[in-house]
């Protein structure tokens, strides 16, 4: 088999295709971010006052590494994080004013840039895509 067409090889490219194009659209717009600090701050918004570990899960990310991931949005202002009234071992998390203002400014950016990761496809074939993606996905949860 040939290794660049192998489903492992494809979806890397895949995903150095789609954050190439994530970074070099927030750059554009003068904003220093990555698409995984933006998943961050997207699920911190969506699920505020979750600690921490929750966000890690809730992106399929490290939990181990969430910490620099969360330590960066903290140094931009875009979330706050305190102690949890429940647990005091736990930080929970939320945005702040300018967080929720540099959401608002990124959803429109990152929906577009959605579509030019997709250009190359059909409607119909962005449906199938989306729906095979998601299945593969699901089945390794």
């Amino acid at each position: 088999m040939d290794v660049s067409q192998m489903p492992g090889h494809l979806i890397r490219r895949l995903q150095q295709r789609s954050n190439q194009i994530f970074s070099q659209r927030t750059q554009a717009a003068g904003l220093d971010l990555t698409s995984v600090q933006f998943a961050a701050l997207d699920a911190i918004a969506t699920h505020p006052g979750a600690d921490q570990a929750t966000i890690a899960e809730l992106i399929a990310f490290d939990r181990a590494t969430i910490g620099g991931v969360v330590d960066r949005l903290l140094q931009k202002g875009w979330i706050q994080r305190s102690i949890s009234q429940h647990d005091r071992r736990a930080r929970v998390l939320k945005l702040t004013a300018l967080g929720t203002r540099m959401l608002q400014k990124l959803q429109p950016l990152v929906e577009d840039l959605q579509v030019e990761i997709l250009s190359p496809l059909n409607p119909a074939e962005q449906k199938t895509f989306a729906k095979l993606a998601s299945k593969l996905i699901q089945q390794g949860d």
